[in-house]
């Protein structure tokens, strides 16, 4: 269900795979039965493709890993969390379009 550059989190490998990651990463909280879920999921493929590089974007099915849902106090989906050094530093919850997406990215993201 993800493009060429959205990755998947699980609950094993989440503190590995965004806390400690040297750049910024978006998490989509999402489940398949999550109408609101499948309508963001080309806008995340999306960002995906345009970050490429400077912020790892993926998700994480809440069904499947219920141990980071829980932990970050996801109450309901689509949830995006934007981390940077570890901690959340935006949170939005709902479906969105991409600018809004990017809205919530460009200040944390270093310029080249």
């Amino acid at each position: 269900m993800a493009g060429n550059n959205t990755l998947n989190f699980t609950d094993t490998a989440f503190d590995q795979d965004v806390l400690n990651s040297e750049v910024p990463v978006l998490v989509d909280f999402w489940a398949p039965w999550c109408g609101p879920c499948r309508a963001m999921a080309p806008t995340v493929d999306a960002v995906a493709d345009e970050y490429v590089g400077k912020v790892k974007v993926g998700k994480l099915n809440t069904d499947d890993n219920p141990g980071t849902a829980s932990r970050y106090q996801i109450r309901g989906i689509p949830t995006l969390l934007l981390f940077k050094d570890g901690k959340v530093v935006d949170q939005r919850v709902g479906a969105m379009g991409k600018p809004d997406v990017k809205k919530m990215l460009d200040p944390h993201v270093v310029v080249t």
